[in-house]
């Protein structure tokens, strides 16, 4: 197996952590970037990627030092509002979390990509992009990675890098179990629509990504995986 590079954002919390685990338990060297110090089995840069320019300089100096070969744009910031009370600065945070950065990443390491002739970039949607209330900032963004991802791989066709989406269902992580607490409306409601009547568990989610991060998946690029339990094809009958 050929060890790898990769640069995960968001990286220390439920599916970016648990990527992070299977990549390195694999034999790959990770590299993160999150808001807040914490335990993580590789190198963690922690700064706020909402910070444009702070992003572009820790991004510089990884490019300088690190042979980057795939890259999963994990990061993400919700502000859960009715359309009749979105705010305009809040619409603008939302995209630029989960937009700016992803751009950033990118463009810091495609040179060394193309100059190697492979490379993985991976990004990280969601089953709301099919429509789900209070989420109009954080569903656009989430629908512009998917775009983001098929515009890149036709202009990265022949590269020998690929591009693709992910878009996990509700997941088992921490921040939606504060949210949907067990036994409560919230927690019915997103059950109801999952036809497997269940959660995703973060591990889950991370097999998908590494799979689209391998060698194996060389043929596949402008692609988003569901990976929701079969909500994005319905209720179930039963």
């Amino acid at each position: 197996m050929t060890q790898r590079v990769f640069l995960v954002t968001g990286a220390t919390k439920g599916i970016g952590l648990a990527l992070s685990e299977r990549l390195v338990a694999a034999g790959h060297r990770v590299i993160g970037m999150a808001r807040a110090q914490a335990k993580f089995p590789g190198e963690l840069i922690t700064l706020d990627l909402g910070d444009r320019a702070a992003t572009e300089a820790a991004l510089r100096e990884l490019a300088r030092r690190y042979p980057v070969d795939g890259i999963v744009n994990n990061v993400g910031l919700v502000r859960p509002q009715r359309v009749d009370e979105v705010d305009l600065d809040a619409l603008d945070e939302v995209f630029s979390v989960n937009l700016h950065p992803a751009v950033q990443t990118v463009q810091a390491f495609l040179p060394g990509m193309r100059e190697r002739g492979w490379g993985r970039i991976v990004n990280l949607s969601s089953l709301t992009i099919l429509g789900v209330t209070q989420r109009t900032a954080y569903a656009a963004a989430k629908a512009a990675l998917v775009s983001f991802a098929r515009t890149w791989a036709l202009e990265l066709a022949t590269t020998g890098i690929t591009v693709n989406s992910v878009a996990p269902g509700p997941t088992e992580t921490e921040l939606f179990r504060a949210n949907n607490p067990p036994g409560s409306e919230g927690e019915q409601r997103y059950l109801s629509a999952v036809p497997m009547k269940r959660f995703g568990k973060p591990d889950e989610i991370a097999a998908a990504i590494a799979f689209l991060l391998s060698d194996d998946a060389g043929f596949i690029t402008g692609q988003t995986l569901f990976v929701d339990g079969g909500a994005s094809v319905g209720k179930a009958g039963i």
